[in-house]
């Protein structure tokens, strides 16, 4: 028994560290400030390098950029040079005081290297303030400058060439007026959205806005907190809701704009859902998103320096379509980091720019260009921020923590269970051949080779469709091949206590099916009509009358066609006894929402139907609170945020399914991610073990030709037993043990480990050209003061007994004779 059979008392959050809140708090506490406050009269100085010895001055860390250290302690404000070195500074006003510390920064090379150098401060044609000979290992030099009212000063640093890294820290100027100006500063978070309106900035007309701020009721998870700006001029509205949560040190917002006044407003434009300042010199983590290539959910990383500017955006509409929307920027040398995420159901698009002192990143629906009517509001995409401290294998298990306790779907309040599925589809063109016998007949054969199902799973092509599943349109069984629709079919799984998954894919309409023939006004078409048809009823005239074969796709924005699918779902679902709603979307809506668009609304009909797909699936986890949704699009091409707080992906992408060394590297990339995903098994043609271990996930579908006499059901019927016995675990803490890799001459492995009950699992798999027998692999999240003992699964007799330590340093020995070969090791920690 694992801690998920348990979940309601897991306490997901005991991971978390004091200094991820602190940065998380500090970080909410400026872009609130800057939101309360948006572009208050900050005098600022003129900062000039005349020259320097080596390298380039620095804003905020040392010349060698690492955080500027003096005699042990770091500074987060000031400048980095080096010797020689000469700093002119202007200022707005004059001059009362300067004071700051100035030393030779603490680092490897300086210690070992580094001769006294002598600071200075010049002001007014002669030397105000001298350090004297100052070393590394010596606290730094401390200053209280008189500046006399002059309105510049220099800063000197003299002394040998070599590792001459030198720091001004610290550094605050007393303008005679009182004003205080702090030179050095990072770059700070202003407010963390913006968009275009009157062909200016919002930030720079925020402050002439109406602003109001409310709490709102607050949940076990996180406060809500709402801030509010309002043009005087137009009624032009910008929401702002924060969400703080309350366990883990996570941020999320929302921006909503809304026309509050008598008359259309001007064009909004370039809305940036996200606006983030970070610190400079990180390294950024992203992935490939999904798009039926072995490449997909592979991993990246780049440095964000020097003149790096990276965007990255979906293909077609669909969210996760070739990019991956979740970031994780890093700072080794600090050993911290920041995950990101745009969480949108359409299209994205994000940037990250690397500037001296910071790197900017925004992020928000790819094209926004219109105007509001009156009494209208529209949303923008969600973003969130997690703060991590320490290595990335504790990053990312964060982050898991994170999803499993405040974004799973929880059907029946319960985490969703592992599952083990079987469908037809390889032998009955999905679905569009089969019939209620067929069916029945494939069931009972696992029932007879004792595989106990979860989940019956009935795919495309159960509704009228010729033998062609991809004719969606007339959501109604078949009555040919179903004459008494699906529900004898699942009444006949219930009474054997297997329960049932319907495919459905009410977005694309096929030609000829009854929404395409009877709902027509209901449909969005790819082919823009000519200029100046600029309202809805002359565009559906000019469509009507030039009809294409094209698939349409059913607007989600629009409410009588949302209301239709929320009901006749909902009465589909009902009547014929579906247990688990499964979801599909096989084209790319882009073209369809851009060319229904208005020259001056442009992204409208997308927000709108992103909020009709939302709402869609919002009203069936209402009405039915007890069931998982599947979220599909062409595999996993809609796994969004927001998705997958509706939904799990139970198919994760089209790409071959018989391609194994890319199925463990999906599961190997994938895992940092997504706690729970699915898994097809394939090939079929026989029962083998390596293709079956490979495809070990908290879903797993099987797939195999039931009709076959020779087929090997009592090694299926093992396997599906031990699925059973680590399924759990795939819910635990995550941590791969091998770089990922899609080579068949390699070895790849992971390990899930549940610190509560101290026990965990352990995969690991010889690809087929793999030339080495054994490799040991050193784990992690073990006490080194505690001894576990490990189960082969293949050689359930032997039991390995190592301490801790020796499995934290040394590793767990594996030892695989053949090609390709995979072997399960569980452990637990052994009783005192």
């Amino acid at each position: 028994m694992t801690r998920f059979d348990k979940e309601r008392s897991i306490n997901y959050a005991d991971c978390v560290r004091p200094e991820e809140m602190n940065d998380c708090q500090s970080w909410l506490d400026r872009a609130l400030a800057a939101m309360r406050d948006p572009l208050a009269e900050i005098p600022s100085a003129e900062v000039r390098l005349v020259h320097q010895g080596w390298g380039k001055l620095e804003v905020s860390r040392s010349v060698c950029h690492s955080p500027l250290c003096l005699h042990g302690t770091t500074y987060t404000t000031g400048l980095g040079t080096h010797a020689d070195s000469e700093i002119v500074v202007s200022l707005p006003g004059p001059a009362a005081r300067l004071t700051g510390l100035a030393g030779i920064d603490d680092n490897v090379g300086t210690r070992l290297n580094t001769k006294p150098l002598v600071f200075s401060v010049e002001c007014g044609g002669g030397e105000v303030w001298s350090s004297g000979s100052q070393a590394v290992g010596v606290p730094p030099a401390r200053f209280d400058v008189d500046l006399a009212g002059q309105r510049a000063f220099t800063l000197r640093v003299r002394g040998p060439y070599n590792w001459g890294h030198a720091n001004w820290v610290n550094l605050q100027v007393v303008l005679a007026d009182g004003r205080v100006i702090a030179i050095g500063e990072p770059a700070q978070q202003g407010q963390c959205v913006d968009f275009t309106y009157n062909g200016r900035p919002w930030q720079a007309q925020a402050a002439t806005w109406r602003f109001e701020e409310h709490e709102l009721p607050g949940t076990a998870d996180y406060t809500t907190r709402v801030l509010t700006r309002t043009d005087p001029q137009s009624g032009l509205q910008i929401e702002v809701e924060f969400k703080q949560y309350r366990a883990f040190p996570a941020v999320e917002w929302l921006a909503r704009l809304r026309n509050t006044g008598s008359a259309n407003t001007t064009i909004i434009s370039d809305v940036q859902s996200m606006s983030v300042v970070l610190p400079p010199m990180g390294v950024l983590h992203y992935h490939t998103g999904d798009y039926a290539a072995a490449d997909g959910y592979e991993p990246h990383t780049v440095a964000l320096h020097g003149n790096a500017d990276l965007r990255f955006a979906p293909d077609g509409g669909r969210p996760t379509n070739r990019a991956w929307p979740y970031y994780n920027i890093e700072w080794p040398t600090r050993q911290c980091g920041t995950f990101l995420v745009v969480g949108w159901a359409g299209q994205w698009a994000s940037r990250f720019r690397s500037m001296d002192d910071h790197v900017a990143v925004t992020a928000g629906q790819e094209l926004t260009h219109f105007k509001l009517h009156p009494g209208e509001t529209v949303r923008t995409p969600l973003s969130v921020l997690l703060f991590w401290r320490g290595d990335r294998l504790h990053a990312h298990n964060l982050w898991r923590r994170w999803m499993l306790a405040c974004n799973l779907p929880r059907p029946g309040g319960q985490l969703p269970q592992s599952m083990l599925t079987a469908y037809t589809g390889n032998w009955f063109a999905v679905m569009a051949e089969a019939t209620e016998e067929t069916e029945i007949a494939f069931y009972e054969r696992y029932r007879a080779a004792g595989i106990k199902l979860d989940y019956w799973w009935m795919d495309a092509g159960w509704y009228p469709c010729d033998g062609v599943w991809d004719r969606t349109g007339t959501w109604e069984p078949d009555p040919q091949r179903f004459p008494r629709g699906l529900r004898a079919l699942c009444d006949h799984v219930h009474r054997k206590g297997t329960q049932t998954l319907l495919w459905f894919e009410p977005e694309r309409v096929h030609p000829g099916t009854w929404l395409h023939n009877e709902r027509s006004q209901w449909l969005l078409r790819t082919t823009p009509p000519p200029d100046g048809l600029d309202t809805p009823v002359a565009r559906q005239a000019w469509w009507d009358a030039n009809p294409t074969a094209e698939n349409k796709l059913l607007d989600l924005g629009n409410p009588d066609a949302l209301a239709w699918v929320i009901e006749h779902t909902a009465r589909t679902i009902v009547e014929q006894g579906i247990d688990l709603y499964r979801q599909d979307f096989n084209i790319d809506p882009l073209p369809y929402w851009r060319a229904n668009d208005a020259p001056d609304r442009q992204g409208i009909r997308e927000i709108r139907y992103v909020e009709g797909y939302l709402s869609f699936w919002q009203a069936l986890r209402t009405r039915f609170p007890n069931m998982l949704i599947d979220s599909c699009a062409s595999g996993g091409r809609r796994n969004d945020l927001e998705t997958m707080r509706l939904s799990v992906p139970l198919h994760k992408t089209d790409y071959n399914y018989e391609d194994l060394p890319t199925k463990q590297a999906f599961h190997h990339s994938l895992s940092l991610w997504l706690p729970y995903y699915g898994a097809y098994v394939m090939p079929v043609d026989t029962v083998d073990v390596y293709t079956i271990r490979s495809a070990y996930a908290s879903m797993m579908l099987l797939t195999h030709d039931m009709r076959r006499d020779d087929l090997d059901t009592k090694l299926l019927r093992q396997l599906c037993a031990e699925w059973r016995q680590i399924a759990p675990f795939f819910l635990a803490d995550y941590y791969p043990l091998t770089p990922y890799s899609r080579c068949d001459q390699t070895w790849i492995a992971w390990q899930f480990h549940d610190p509560e009950t101290a026990a965990g699992i352990v995969q690991v798999f010889r690809r087929a050209a793999s030339p080495f027998t054994a490799a040991t692999f050193p784990l992690h999240g073990l006490e080194s003061d505690a001894r576990y003992e490990f189960t082969d699964f293949d050689h359930p007799r032997r039991k390995l007994v190592r301490t801790g330590q020796a499995l934290l340093e040394a590793g767990l020995p594996v030892t695989m004779a053949h090609v390709p070969q995979a072997a399960i090791f569980k452990y637990r920690k052994q009783a005192d």
